[in-house]
Formats: structure tokens, sequence, C-alpha cells
């Protein structure tokens, strides 16, 4: 007689092919998201001459003269388009440039160059040149993007892979789950039994800190999707803001004048200063096009991307154009903004990146204890028959 199949039992067949299926790119994400977290750290301890100065006595440089000093250094078939200030006195400022080719097909294509040069903002010196398009966690963070490939056809897989791997945790949630609460189902449900064979160890290894890191891995995995799907983007907003509603947009552009008396960019970086009290780190954008504009945000802190107030200026006039403040954005806007921060876990700081590091580790060890559960169920060893017991018949003489 065949034993009846419960929902438990299809749940467990779900999550054993879905697991199968995403596996290899789960393992691959999570260990080059593990690999990011600690990106800033490493590189500003292993190359501190190039982000670090000696602080200066007396007033930095004007803008426009540490753009023309690092356009220099970057050469000018790579013109600027990202300046990264510190408000710091100990910071080298990062110019940035970077451009796209959106018919390659790999990482390596895509980007004809992605370079940073850093300058002493109080004397114009370069610190040091940062190749990001070679740069080891460029390509670490390429793989956990795309896997290498341009990002509409590599961000799919990623994105798809990790949607199934959420689908993967809740199911695995269910399979924890015991059936009846004793002290026993307590212990194997919350213990790993180190003392136990290797494929008890395994199945431990598989299912305790998969249950205690259950919470931490759906919030990574849901921000990466975010970046994956603008449809569930879409559905944070909506989520966040209790509307269906896009924010503004407000359309600004420069309109060709007379010259002011003195240059646009330094004018619109003095403007920012006084805009913008109390700010640590300024991201400036020069204006791309005959009508486009100077954008600086403003960031409270020297790490994490949200609740920044943007400025836009006139590039012929450095005139104050347009304002956007943090406490003018709804909750869906902020919710989105913070996306990336939360993904990596900047967002609470060293103790938030910690804990982003750990999770990944976890994440990636998920499949390659789920492979060898699996496998090592379908080769059991199986039990020795016991040989059928010989009558011997009694001869009565």
């Amino acid at each position: 007689m065949k034993k009846k199949r419960t929902v438990k039992y299809w749940i467990g067949q779900l999550h054993l092919w879905l697991g199968l299926a995403s596996g290899l790119v789960v393992l691959i994400v999570s260990i080059t998201g593990c690999l990011f977290v600690f990106q800033k750290e490493i590189s500003e301890a292993l190359g501190r001459e190039k982000y670090f100065i000696t602080p200066g006595k007396g007033p930095i440089l004007p803008v426009s003269l540490l753009l023309e000093k690092a356009q220099a250094a970057l050469g000018k078939e790579m013109p600027v388009n990202n300046i990264v200030s510190y408000r710091q006195t100990d910071r080298s400022w990062e110019f940035m440039a970077y451009a796209e080719n959106d018919s390659a097909l790999t990482y390596f294509g895509s980007m004809p160059y992605y370079r940073s040069a850093f300058i002493n903002p109080y004397t114009g010196a370069p610190t040091g040149i940062r190749d990001y398009k070679y740069d080891f966690f460029s390509i670490v963070k390429a793989i956990h993007w795309s896997l290498l490939l341009k990002t509409s056809i590599g961000q799919p897989i990623v994105g798809y892979s990790t949607l199934i791997f959420v689908l993967l945790l809740i199911t695995g949630l269910v399979l924890w789950w015991p059936k009846k609460w004793t002290k026993a189902t307590r212990d194997r449900s919350f213990k790993i039994k180190w003392k136990a064979s290797f494929r008890r160890v395994n199945y431990d290894l598989h299912n305790v800190p998969g249950f205690y890191t259950l919470f931490p891995a759906l919030i990574l995995a849901l921000t990466g999707m975010v970046f994956s799907f603008r449809w569930f983007m879409g559905l944070v907003y909506v989520a966040a803001a209790g509307t269906t509603t896009p924010p503004p947009q407000v359309v600004v552009k420069s309109v060709e004048a007379a010259r002011p008396t003195g240059n646009p960019m330094d004018l619109a970086y003095a403007e920012a200063l006084r805009q913008l009290p109390g700010i640590v780190r300024l991201g400036i954008s020069p204006a791309a096009g005959k009508e486009g504009t100077i954008y600086v945000a403003g960031y409270r802190d020297g790490e994490t991307y949200y609740g920044a107030d943007v400025l836009q200026f006139d590039q012929y006039s450095g005139k104050l154009l347009h304002r956007r403040n943090n406490s003018e954005k709804n909750p869906g806007e902020r919710l989105v903004e913070m996306n990336y921060d939360i993904h990596v876990g900047a967002i609470a700081g060293l103790t938030g990146k910690i804990i982003a590091f750990i999770v990944s580790l976890i994440c990636a060890s998920l499949p390659v204890t789920g492979l060898l559960v699996w496998w090592n169920k379908r080769n059991k060893p199986k039990p020795a028959r016991q040989a059928a017991p010989r009558v011997v018949a009694a001869v009565v003489n």
C-alpha cells in the first residue's frame, strides 16, 4: 500500500527542485555580497595615502581648479562626470570619469573606462588614481550585480534566482517547523549536534543557521530584488507611500546667458555649502549638455546615500534653480532611497555590516549543505537484508 503524500512532502519537493535550479547563482551572489560588504574599509586601509591627506592650513582651492587638476591626471579623453567632496579636512576629493557601452555583452565591454583621480583639495596635487574597471571590488560587485554580463542580460538571471531564494526561505521555514514542540524537537530545531555523524551535522548546518538568519536573509534578498525588477521597486514604493502616484518630477534647465563674475562651478559649490550646513559629504555632477544643470547632493555622513538634500544650479550663472529636501520626500521615496544602504548593512553602521557579512556567508552555505542533504538521501546505504532462517525438517525414523 502506497504511503499518502502530505502537503509537506510536496513543499519539500518544491524546496528541493527550486534549490537545485538556483543554487549555483545563489552561492555566487552570496559569496560576492559577503566579499563586498567591507570594500570601503579594506580599500581605505590598503590605499590610505590615496584617500587621506595631512590637513592643509589654508582654505581649499576652487572646485574649478581642482577639476582641472583631476582632468589633467585622468586625461582629456575621460571627462569627469562626478565629484565627491568632504568637509573633513583629512580627506582627498574624488573626481570620477565613467562611460557606458550598451551594445557590449559583458561587464568589461560595457564600460570603455571607469577611473577616479584623488586630489588634495589644499594643494591640487593628485594623491592617486583608481581604475575601477579592473578593481577587485568592482569585479566582485559586477559578478554580484549581473554575473559579469551586461545588466540587461545578467541582472534578470540574478533577480529571478533571488526571487526563487525568497521562496526557498519560506518553504524552508515550513519544512523546519516541528509537528510537535517537545524538548527533543526544540533541540533538533535550534541546536547543531556537533558530535553526531557527518550527515546529521550537515543537516543541522542547513536547518539551524537557516532559521536563525531567516529574517535578515529575507531583507537582503528583497532589497536585491528592488535593484533587479522595476515592478518590485514599484510595489515597495506603493506599499510604503500608500499611493500609486509617482513622486513629483521637476524639470529645470540651464539658460545660456551672460557670463557671471566668477566660475559657475565655484559659485554653485559655495552656495551649496551655505544652503547645506552640517553636511559632511557632497556629491557633485557637472552639467551635461547645453541645458544640463549642476547637481549637488548633500549627505549627512561619509558613507550612506539615503536622506540627501539635492540642489540644482544653472551651469552658466551658478544660480540655484531648484532644491528638494529630504523632508519633502514621502515614505515610499525614502524607503526606495534607503535600499542600497539596507542591502549592504551600512544603514546600521559597522554592526549592520557585520550582520550583512555573516548572513551572506550563511546564505552561501545553504545551497552547499542543501545539495549534500539531497545527495546523502539519494545515496543512503540500504539496510542489509537478513537471511531467511532455514527450516530443517526433522526426520523421525
